[in-house]
């Protein structure tokens, strides 16, 4: 059960690494993309609560800061959750009557390390599409300077400096960057994974932590069993007898592709990205429905439609051709299955659906209300063709004067608008 956060609860912030103005731009080009921009700015925020020795910060309410970055006490929890399972921060609690909260903040991953991670490179990818993701690699990328008729010339320590005696230090008190690794609860059963390969075509005391990281990032990403990744694994070992990671990623990959027609991982269950939602404050009922189209993941919102059951593979294919392969925003797709269903019988048709969705990709539809909007203009002139046919049933957030209940339940809030969307 999750702690609950009250604003009269207090915090302070500790800094564990070294920040600097290169670790902004590594947050909002590379980490931006996955979290949002409110927890971008909740990051900036603990960070600005520092000492001017950049130490700790003094003691501050929850009331304080939620106030100052003008978000709710719910939208703050859930920015923290992300800081904290991208590797961000560490957050401590100590219950009392007013409980008391420790936020540690650590440093961003380098270019380097950030596109080296099997898991927040994916990500990036599913979320920015691929022109993006080439722009931002490349704005990292180090020019290559020939230096092959040069001479180095480069001057040794020892030549220039003479030995002295050594003095004693300890390293743990002084500043350091730190980064948090990222935590993932994984399925696999890794030790019995390895304990099934033979020992002369394995060396077993060769597998590092890193390997052991490396192996559970990526059936993580392309969520694979122990028997996918026993086989992988198998195929990935070398000549030494070792496990050669770069082998294994890209066994994973081929072997992925090999089995979804040529398709890489993507992330159905993501949300519209923050920078393209509707701003907070409007309560009308319009507001409420574009803010669950917004907040509501592809998947989950196709599931609604199923009634809580799980999609067919074929409307999950087309889930992740839309997001894939027309790079259409969540929320975007969202409001698209929702028109598509209400104007074809309930019917996902891939010919259908690729029509309307090509439009919008013509027409640059990236945000849920620009979706909406050019959806009730296709319907006018839909029903001013239709003559002597049934006019199609329209979606419910045609209409701008709906009146519902409303519930403080966000769960039971959900479910009563979608109940509107079947």
């Amino acid at each position: 059960m999750k702690q609950v956060l009250m604003p009269a609860d207090t915090y302070i912030v500790i800094n564990r690494t070294i920040l600097n103005d290169h670790d902004r731009k590594l947050l909002v080009m590379l980490y931006q993309p996955i979290v949002g921009s409110t927890a971008i700015n909740l990051y900036f925020t603990l960070w600005s609560y520092l000492d001017k020795i950049e130490i700790m910060s003094s003691v501050w309410t929850h009331h304080h800061i939620t106030n100052n970055m003008g978000i709710t006490l719910s939208e703050f929890i859930s920015s923290r959750e992300k800081l904290e399972g991208i590797g961000l921060i560490r957050t401590y609690v100590k219950k009392d009557t007013v409980n008391n909260y420790v936020y540690e903040m650590y440093s961003p991953l380098s270019a380097n390390e950030f596109f080296s991670n099997p898991i927040l490179s994916t990500v990036l990818y599913t979320n920015i599409g691929n022109d993006e993701y080439k722009k931002i690699k490349e704005y990292f990328k180090i020019p290559r300077i020939n230096l092959s008729s040069y001479e180095d010339i480069t001057s040794k320590f020892n030549e220039v400096y003479e030995s002295t005696n050594l003095i004693n230090v300890t390293p743990n008190d002084i500043k350091k960057k730190n980064y948090q690794k990222l935590d993932l609860i994984s399925n696999l059963d890794l030790d019995n994974i390895i304990s099934s390969i033979p020992e002369e075509m394995l060396n077993i005391k060769g597998i590092t932590r890193d390997t052991k990281d490396l192996i559970i990032k990526l059936s993580f990403i392309y969520d694979f069993n122990d028997e996918q990744m026993n086989n992988i694994i198998r195929n990935s070992i070398n000549e030494k007898h070792n496990i050669d990671k770069e082998l294994l990623r890209n066994n994973c990959r081929h072997y992925y592709l090999f089995e979804n027609s040529g398709k890489l991982p993507s992330i159905v269950y993501r949300n519209q990205p923050e920078y393209l939602r509707k701003p907070i404050g409007d309560t009308s009922k319009r507001a409420k429905i574009i803010y669950q189209f917004e907040t509501t993941s592809p998947y989950d919102f196709l599931s609604s439609k199923y009634n809580g059951a799980k999609p067919t593979k074929t409307d999950l294919s087309l889930l992740e051709y839309l997001l894939i392969d027309l790079n259409l925003n969540p929320g975007v797709v969202n409001v698209l299955i929702d028109y598509v269903l209400k104007i074809n019988n309930n019917k996902l048709t891939r010919s259908f659906v690729d029509t309307i969705a090509g439009q919008w990709k013509r027409s640059k539809i990236e945000t849920v209300e620009d979706a909406m909007n050019i959806a009730f203009r296709e319907y006018k002139n839909r029903t001013k063709k239709t003559t002597n046919k049934k006019i199609e049933e329209k979606p419910v957030w045609f209409d701008q004067d709906i009146n519902t209940s409303t519930d403080s339940a966000k769960q039971k809030e959900l479910e009563e608008l979608l109940k509107e969307f079947r």
